[in-house]
């Protein structure tokens, strides 16, 4: 009979058990799990802290006995194993040893706790990723007396926590040491994401490290201290800056590992030691777009691989290629996702790209409650093949994102997305759906009949340039233009563009023209085009953007002389 011996109980190390047992109803199969619970969701505890997940018992996904039970899993709770033999293929734990024939190790990964001053002396902190964490969390942060928390650390967790505290009724301080919040995505889409947190009342602070914790004489925490010496009152602390994979037992070992310690393994879940699978927040996978070896730590990949593994164990033969970062996460009403390489992994990787942005409801303008999406797209100028994507909005984030995803991995090119056959009723999407929008984008890129600028690509413009160089001008109402421009911006309305034909031509300087979303700023566009203004430049999703993006960024005066 074939022993399998499984050491992890979290997600990847139950999907595997359960795996190898349907496809082997006489191997023997042992679980290890060092702590009391297996199976519980990490990515539920934020939701846990609001009330919308109603109790604790819900986190518990799979219970031990149903292991036990229904798939005749030897469970083993609170043992852990301590050590590992490769070559006489034996685990000891704290209880006793065991012989295997097939190891699958999912031990998953721990939070980092960076070195801030007095950390080993403080009590009311917790990070947050175990069931003891939710515990401690829930048992001292959201009690009455607590009534400020600081989260630090924003990243998809650590936004998920600071919205749900807020949810909860408490005052919160979110802070992140990059240039933006949720890092996997560009500047601008951080910077969309921090204002809607700060709208909801959450402090948010970014390139900002904390240095120390001011504690009293029984180790509570009274403030959290930036470098910057700034001192925050807080009754607790929750760290969320990240997560090392848990691996040194088979380090030991000889087992190859990228630089952050996650173990490499194929697609078929094999790490370099004979007879030993890994799966889970432990390992390192493809990545489908560079053929790099990446980490991928999240929910959908651990299960994928513990499957993999499982079934692998037991002689089949199942793989799991790899990822390439597809990401979303709520932000209080509004949703940001990801998929694929954005312009810093493009620009890190010496990748040619090209970048296209649309602004575009979600549904139709008739129907009730339309709300705007937010769709760039990274692509590869010769080829057209997608790249990337990242989005932002209230409605239907979700839904383009996965259309996005399936794109990359079909190697569509980008202007592929406008022949796409797309659902259509109006409570779901418009007739041009917005990532068919943004393909009809860029077709008129790439027929030379339009061309974009960024937001970030307009704030190095104007900071380069005199106002001798070019005309920035505002082609909404004079109404909008009232209410708020791009500084330095002249106001001509869309539909009296044509009067002003003469005079802009007349100037023979770079034209950068914006509205609110781009296509009144296209249509101008296409005017001045027809009318022999050729230097023009469209505002990629027009003041809008602008407006999101520049909340957060320092502004200079304006540089354009008033005409």
């Amino acid at each position: 009979m074939e022993k399998i011996i499984v050491i992890g109980g979290l997600s990847a190390g139950p999907s595997a058990a359960a795996k190898a047992r349907r496809e082997n109803e006489q191997a023997e199969i042992m679980l290890f799990e060092k702590g009391a619970n297996i199976s519980y969701a990490t990515c539920g505890m934020p939701y846990a802290f609001s009330g919308v997940i109603e109790s604790r018992d819900q986190l518990m996904v799979v219970k031990p006995e149903l292991l036990q039970n229904r798939f005749n899993i030897d469970v083993h709770l609170n043992e852990e194993i301590v050590k590992i033999d490769t070559k006489n293929k034996v685990v000891y734990s704290n209880i006793s040893d065991y012989e295997y024939d097939k190891l699958i190790f999912a031990t998953g990964a721990s939070s980092i706790v960076p070195p801030i001053g007095n950390i080993k002396l403080a009590n009311n902190w917790s990070t947050c990723r175990s069931m003891f964490d939710f515990d401690k969390i829930t048992k001292e942060g959201l009690t009455k007396e607590s009534k400020h928390i600081t989260v630090i650390g924003a990243g998809l967790i650590g936004v998920e926590v600071a919205e749900n505290l807020k949810e909860a009724g408490k005052k919160v301080t979110l802070i992140e040491g990059s240039t933006h919040v949720l890092n996997m995505w560009q500047q601008k889409f951080g910077n969309f994401a921090a204002n809607v947190l700060t709208s909801e009342g959450i402090e948010v602070l970014t390139e900002s490290l904390v240095s120390k914790f001011d504690i009293d004489e029984n180790g509570k925490i009274k403030a959290v201290v930036t470098k910057e010496g700034r001192q925050i009152p807080t009754d607790f602390v929750i760290l969320s800056v990240g997560i090392k994979p848990n691996t040194d037992l088979l380090i030991q070992e000889g087992a190859e590992t990228i630089g952050n310690g996650a173990l490499k393994v194929n697609e078929f879940m094999e790490t370099s030691l004979k007879d030993v699978y890994a799966a889970g927040d432990n390992v390192s996978i493809k990545n489908l777009q560079t053929n790099e070896f990446d980490y991928f730590p999240l929910g959908t990949h651990s299960n994928k691989a513990g499957r993999a593994a499982g079934a692998n164990a037991v002689g089949r033969n199942i793989s799991f290629k790899g990822a390439y970062k597809t990401a979303i996460v709520k932000v209080f009403d509004y949703t940001l996702a990801r998929t694929g390489m954005n312009a810093t992994t493009l620009t890190e990787k010496g990748i040619a790209f090209k970048t296209v942005l649309s602004v575009a409801g979600s549904t139709p303008s008739y129907y009730p409650g339309q709300k705007d999406l937010i769709t760039e797209i990274y692509y590869n100028p010769e080829t057209e093949e997608i790249l990337g994507a990242e989005l932002f909005g209230e409605v239907g984030v979700d839904k383009r994102v996965d259309v996005l995803s399936t794109a990359i991995y079909a190697k569509l090119k980008i202007t592929d997305l406008a022949q796409l056959d797309l659902a259509y009723a109006p409570p779901f999407s418009p007739a041009k759906d917005p990532v068919v929008v943004t393909s009809y984008v860029t077709e008129n890129i790439l027929n030379n009949r339009s061309e974009q600028i960024s937001v970030e690509d307009l704030e190095a413009f104007i900071n380069n340039h005199s106002k001798e160089d070019y005309l920035l001008i505002d082609s909404r109402t004079v109404d909008e233009y009232e209410k708020g421009t791009i500084p330095g911006a002249i106001n001509y309305p869309l539909d009296q563009i044509r009067k002003q034909v003469d005079f802009i031509k007349s100037q023979d300087k770079k034209v950068v023209i914006f509205c609110q979303k781009g296509l009144r700023g296209y249509l101008a566009e296409l005017i001045l085009r027809n009318n022999g203004v050729t230097n023009v430049l469209n505002v990629a999703g027009g003041f809008k953007i602008w407006q999101m993006y520049s909340d957060h960024i320092e502004i200079p005066e304006p540089v354009l002389a008033k005409y």
